[in-house]
């Protein structure tokens, strides 16, 4: 896997973490956060847990697996990031000077109060 690949991978998987952690065991939550958030090497992890490296590793595909299903039934990371392309674009429309001042500065508001529901 590429270094490329790899980054992008742990960045899902953040994200994956921040909107389902409550829905995992304290386990996979455990997990996650020291080999995602803490980058422990399996290793580490095992030394840790006295537990395999491969025993590591399974719990931690499965986590994986687990927030990819969550994904995949509640759709959550999927509509924050449209909704965030969006408020990207709306905040993109006064540049463009097609709103007057005045509708300019109530549109920004709308669209902070937007942003700040995630």
């Amino acid at each position: 896997m590429s270094q490329d690949n790899k980054l992008d991978k742990t960045n899902r998987i953040n994200l994956l973490f921040a909107f389902y952690e409550r829905l995992l065991t304290d386990k996979q939550q455990t997990f996650l956060k020291y080999y995602f958030h803490d980058d422990f090497s399996l290793g580490e992890i095992a030394a840790e847990f006295e537990i395999s490296r491969q025993a590591v590793y399974e719990h931690i595909k499965r986590a994986e697996q687990v927030l990819e299903n969550y994904e995949d039934k509640l759709g959550l990371l999927s509509k924050h990031e449209s909704r965030s392309h969006y408020i990207d674009e709306l905040r993109r429309l006064p540049e463009i000077g097609l709103l007057s001042e005045e509708y300019n500065i109530r549109f920004t508001e709308i669209i902070d109060r937007l942003q700040s529901l995630d």
